[in-house]
């Protein structure tokens, strides 16, 4: 296996320390030369003092300096802050693979850049594809770069995918947990606590995507980033709901099979492929105990309780900049929601009201893009109360 220097972008987060655990236990395989997080300055210090990178960076200039002054006078590490502080780390000369692990469109330009300057992928930030999937490919196509998935659903489809050709394939069934309400009704939504949304049955994540695991919104993120990941039309994607999240995805092929990724809920495993591909780390996980699991369980989603599902599948479908605007509308949505400014059952209508007003620009460039995204951010302000 090549040695292969990373940045890791987002490295505060839940895949950004898991990334780093990863990588800690393979040290003459991976060297981490850059780090960013937006204000969590006491772990990224932590990191740095650990790591060694060359580069580390942070949002606020107010927050570099106080970063800076928790190191000690030794520490060579260059910090740096802002947006051109991140496209620093994303595009740093040392680093040959990017991990794209910040959350939501924060992540877009720095993995845009670190594609221009021809670094592979592992990628992790959905809202990447979601907003600017076509462009982005296509940019990874003709620089020759590697875009890797680290979300456990589509490194399952991937590794599925290794070793058949292209054209067998018919569809992927996408896995979800169906999140802590999975069987509530809807009409209790609107006495959902923010407790409530948090407490994931499966997975432990970050608060964002925790709320769009609830909402599952999350899969329909995911629906549309493995439409671009892996050429597929929308109708080509169907959603599965498997509690007990052991099957990670499937992909069903032209001649009735349908090959499964299955595991334990744990993100290393799914990291360490993305990074040591196509080679596979001995991580030790343990397996699956199937005569103790018993039984595996699927079911479709219910799309009537589930509107955020909805929403997305049918931007995916639309295309052009509508799932930009519809990623801008979620995030202002679930902020709102982490701020107690709305109520859980208040997210998915507030996202339909900005979608209904929109016309999207098919085929975008990035500046149609991201003005999509500022157009969604300011509507969905707009629906929110005084």
């Amino acid at each position: 296996m090549n040695f292969r220097k990373l940045a890791v972008l987002g490295s505060t987060g839940s895949i950004g320390r898991n990334t780093l655990a990863v990588a800690e236990r393979f040290p003459e395989q991976f060297s981490i030369r850059a780090l960013t997080a937006r204000n969590n300055i006491d772990l990224l210090a932590e990191q740095v003092r650990r790591f060694s990178p060359d580069i580390a960076v942070v949002y606020d200039p107010a927050d570099a300096r106080a970063l800076r002054q928790k190191l000690d006078a030794g520490v060579c590490t260059k910090i740096l802050s802002g947006e051109q502080g991140y496209l620093d780390a994303a595009t740093h000369a040392e680093v040959d693979m990017v991990v794209s692990a910040m959350v939501g469109a924060a992540g877009l330009l720095p993995t845009l850049a670190a594609i221009e300057a021809k670094k592979n992928i592992a990628l992790a930030n959905k809202e990447t594809l979601v907003m600017a999937g076509q462009l982005v490919m296509e940019k990874a196509r003709a620089h020759g770069v590697q875009v890797l998935p680290v979300d456990s659903e589509h490194s399952a489809i991937f590794q599925c995918m290794c070793g058949n050709l292209r054209k067998d394939v018919e569809k992927i069934l996408l896995t979800a947990s169906g999140g802590p309400f999975r069987n509530r009704p809807a009409n209790e939504f609107s006495r959902v606590t923010l407790a409530d949304a948090l407490d994931h049955p499966t997975w432990q994540m970050g608060s964002k995507i925790t709320i769009d695991s609830a909402t599952l919104m999350n899969k329909g993120l995911e629906v549309i980033e493995a439409m671009h990941l892996f050429s597929l039309g929308v109708d080509q994607v169907e959603v599965v709901i498997h509690p007990q999240s052991i099957v990670h995805s499937m992909v069903a092929f032209c001649d009735g099979t349908v090959m499964a990724q299955m595991g334990l809920p744990d993100m290393q495993g799914a990291i360490a492929y993305a990074l040591s591909y196509p080679n596979r780390l001995p991580l030790g996980l343990s397996r699956p105990d199937f005569a103790d699991i018993a039984q595996l369980t699927f079911q479709a989603p219910d799309l009537e309780k589930f509107v955020c599902l909805a929403l997305a599948m049918a931007a995916g479908r639309t295309g052009g900049t509508m799932p930009a605007v519809l990623n801008a509308a979620n995030e202002v949505a679930v902020a709102a929601f982490l701020d107690s400014r709305i109520g859980f059952d208040r997210i998915a209508g507030l996202i339909k009201a900005v979608m209904q007003q929109y016309e999207p620009v098919m085929d975008p460039d990035l500046e149609a893009i991201l003005a999509a995204d500022a157009w969604g951010r300011k509507a969905a302000k707009a629906q929110l109360p005084e």
